[in-house]
């Protein structure tokens, strides 16, 4: 596909994932408009000139409307979500989804745009099968089916956007995919999320040192990078309301993320572990080979090498002071 001049929306394009995929579409010399209302996303983080910015809701239908007007691609990122805190915490506000979903997918399909890129989540698997850290367990995109288990209303709100995209492309009103993302990291996410957390109790040297949980979840922490490109590259390869996983096959433990953050910032600190907090699944992994397959796309950056670019990022950016002042808000709440 040639980008050059495409004119595409991308809602949420303020967000920390949205922002980078901004950034690969302009460097691909798209024609680019973003729909955001920034209660999360940053105009900082939107660097390039000559971007169409739209600051509305998209819970308002005409606003979803006007949005989609002469545009050939739509990458719907904006959502209502956060890292395990807010949605375990915030959960009628996720539900809020179900309407920005459906209001984007008929603006899109009535101002006549040609494909839609639906930014899921791996919060749409079953989380019976997401239970025992010992268990060697990779997601693959068929384990989303009946019977339905999805993660809080955040993860019953994505499997649904997934559904009524599939209805939308069976129907012809447009074409498009589905992309399951898996637990995305990386330079402009927020504290919310558990490495920028991790990285945040690091650098304001918190001691005890505290893991919501156990530390024995299992996660498979994908960068921001391989994720937007992942993303931009299904626009081009993928069709048919077909949905994959974006992640990688890394299973890390969030305890062994700690202890990393910890030691390459030169820290000593004691670990401390508090189950009353939200854990989320205790091994969620994705399989990304249905990706590699039909989009040739695979993850290029190990969460080690990711990791020490991501704490860099973040200590270069964030005053500890600063931190320290509202860390335990920027934990739970959408910063």
């Amino acid at each position: 596909m040639n980008w050059q001049e495409t004119p595409v929306l991308v809602t949420g394009g303020a967000s920390f994932i949205g922002s980078h995929i901004v950034d690969g579409l302009v460097r691909r010399g798209a024609k680019v408009r973003v729909a955001d209302n920034f209660s999360s996303g940053k105009r900082a983080h939107l660097t390039h000139t000559g971007l169409d910015v739209h600051e509305v809701d998209l819970l308002d239908a005409d606003a979803c409307a006007r949005a989609c007007e002469n545009v050939e691609v739509v990458f719907h990122l904006a959502a209502d979500h956060g890292g395990r805190g807010y949605i375990d915490l915030h959960q009628v506000a996720c539900s809020t989804n179900l309407i920005l979903d459906g209001n984007v997918f008929r603006a899109a399909a009535a101002q006549g745009v040609g494909k839609v890129v639906y930014a899921s989540s791996g919060c749409v698997y079953p989380n019976h099968l997401q239970t025992n850290p010992k268990e060697e367990i990779f997601l693959r995109e068929p384990m989303v089916g009946p019977p339905y288990d999805s993660d809080n209303l955040y993860g019953w709100a994505k499997l649904m956007g997934e559904m009524t995209l599939r209805e939308y492309v069976r129907e012809k009103r447009f074409d498009g995919v589905s992309l399951r993302y898996f637990t995305a990291y990386g330079p402009r996410c927020s504290e919310n999320h558990a490495v920028m957390a991790m990285i945040a109790r690091a650098h304001v040297e918190q001691d005890p040192f505290v893991i919501w949980g156990t530390g024995e979840q299992i996660r498979n922490w994908t960068h921001v990078d391989d994720v937007a490109e992942g993303t931009i590259v299904a626009a081009e390869k993928a069709s048919g309301g077909a949905a994959y996983n974006l992640g990688t096959m890394e299973r890390t433990r969030v305890v062994d993320a700690a202890k990393k953050i910890i030691a390459y910032m030169g820290k000593d600190l004691r670990l401390s572990f508090d189950p009353s907090k939200p854990t989320g699944p205790y091994n969620r992994v994705s399989d990304n080979a249905a990706a590699a397959e039909a989009l040739g796309w695979s993850p290029g950056v190990s969460f080690d090498e990711g990791l020490t670019a991501t704490i860099d990022w973040y200590v270069a950016h964030h005053p500890v002071d600063e931190v320290r002042a509202n860390l335990e808000h920027r934990l739970t709440e959408r910063t």
